[in-house]
């Protein structure tokens, strides 16, 4: 029997990249409707954006909230894909479910902790400054 490589079925063109994009923001639209933790970390990256939009914080300091807020972002996507993977090959207890489920899990809390402790490098010295300390 013959095997196909994925690349003889994979399609190109701009319709691909159209039907990309519309795959995208479905899942961006079922990880923010469906998923708690999404919504908490697009809320503080909205607080993250406006605190820096108030204080008026440098490019590298731009660069340094996006990077950090985006990443908890994606790897929230990620978690999600995992937990979604999982529930599809058994939604019984296992251990090895756990882990992975655990896992993601994991990688979501480090990646949080981390973005606040990057907003909090950026913004400390602003709100030093304000209060005159």
């Amino acid at each position: 029997m013959e095997q196909i490589s994925r690349d003889e079925i994979k399609v190109r063109g701009f319709r691909r990249v159209l039907k990309s994009l519309k795959y995208s923001f479905e899942g961006l639209k079922y990880a923010y409707k469906y998923e708690q933790s999404m919504l908490i970390h697009v809320v503080f990256t909205v607080i993250a954006i406006v605190t820096g939009i108030i204080l008026k914080i440098t490019f590298i300091d731009w660069a340094i909230i996006f990077i950090a807020s985006g990443s908890i972002l994606a790897i929230e996507l990620i978690n999600t894909a995992i937990e979604a993977a999982i529930d599809l090959v058994t939604l019984e207890k296992r251990d090895l479910a756990k882990i992975a489920k655990d896992c993601g899990s994991a990688a979501t809390f480090v990646m949080s902790v981390l973005s606040v402790i990057a907003c909090l490098i950026v913004f400390m010295p602003y709100f030093v400054e304000i209060l005159g300390l």
